[in-house]
């Protein structure tokens, strides 16, 4: 990732680096890019946590998110500014994700959703070849925050990600806070990144599930209106909790039917959804990258 953005085409920029309590120790990453600020923090804070720490050392304009195991492509920073500049009601901006052991194949070009019924979305051109369809850009319904820039005035005025959900959903979440205020998510296809989704999370493993599952019912909590928190919330309660447990079950992954109840568990002892705070955070004519 390092790598990727020391190439980047565009030069207003500075990079901060979060080690969000990981079992490597990064410090020795500024030998190799003095570039950067680094920040090591003493726990892990989760992905809202771990971002958050860094933007009260950024002195940009604009901030961009981006996570570790990504790399960019040259033009990232120059289309997402000029991009911003231009579109005024753009809170949100995500360029497109491509994988990384697939280069040519498209993980997000935007979102659709979340239903009101099963709060699931889906990823427009999913799995599709990169043949040039998403290359335009539009609003979409949600962010994905494995690389997303936003306006460090609209941090300061509507706050940064609720550090509630530790991981997943949190960007979603945010972007229901920016909609409320009168902001859009925009999906920019001029440019895009290259993604290893998964890797640290593992990509089938019941911390994965524990969180996505918790958090898919915060979210409902948080964002929907009381009809649509029965409808949605009984859904998940009723229909799509005893369904997985079974399946998991069926397959012997009983860690993962476990780490469900639990989630269903956590929200009904954690009802009180307390709002983040504003962080208080200076500004310069710079860019900052997260």
């Amino acid at each position: 990732m390092l790598l990727s953005l020391s190439k980047l085409d565009y030069t207003n920029y500075e990079v901060i680096v979060v080690d969000n309590a990981s079992a490597t120790p990064s410090a020795g990453l500024k030998i190799d890019f003095p570039f950067i600020t680094h920040i090591t923090l003493p726990v892990n804070t989760g992905f809202a946590g771990g971002n958050n720490a860094a933007l009260p050392y950024a002195k940009g304009e604009y901030v961009l998110f981006l996570n570790n195991d990504t790399e960019v492509s040259a033009n990232l920073l120059n289309d997402l500014v000029q991009y911003m500049q231009q579109n005024p009601l753009c809170g949100m901006a995500c360029p497109k994700i491509k994988y990384y052991q697939r280069p040519n194949t498209i993980q997000y070009a935007g979102t659709v959703g979340p239903n009101l019924l099963t709060s699931r979305s889906h990823n427009i051109g999913y799995l599709q070849n990169d043949d040039g369809t998403y290359n335009s850009s539009y609003v979409t319904d949600q962010p994905n925050g494995a690389a997303m820039m936003v306006p460090m005035h609209l941090i300061k005025s509507l706050g940064p990600m609720s550090e509630l959900f530790f991981l997943y959903y949190e960007e979603l979440d945010w972007a229901a806070r920016f909609k409320k205020a009168g902001y859009q998510v925009h999906y920019v296809g001029t440019t895009h990144i290259l993604h290893k989704e998964s890797v640290s999370t593992g990509k089938n493993s019941p911390f994965k599930t524990y969180y996505l599952y918790r958090n898919r019912l915060l979210y409902i909590r948080r964002n929907y209106r009381l009809h649509h928190q029965l409808i949605s919330g009984g859904f998940f309660v009723a229909v799509s909790t005893p369904v997985h447990c079974i399946k998991h079950g069926l397959k012997g992954e009983w860690k993962h039917t476990l780490a469900i109840l639990r989630a269903l568990g956590w929200n009904m002892l954690h009802r009180a959804m307390a709002e983040p705070s504003i962080l208080s955070v200076s500004t310069k004519n710079n860019l900052i990258v997260c």
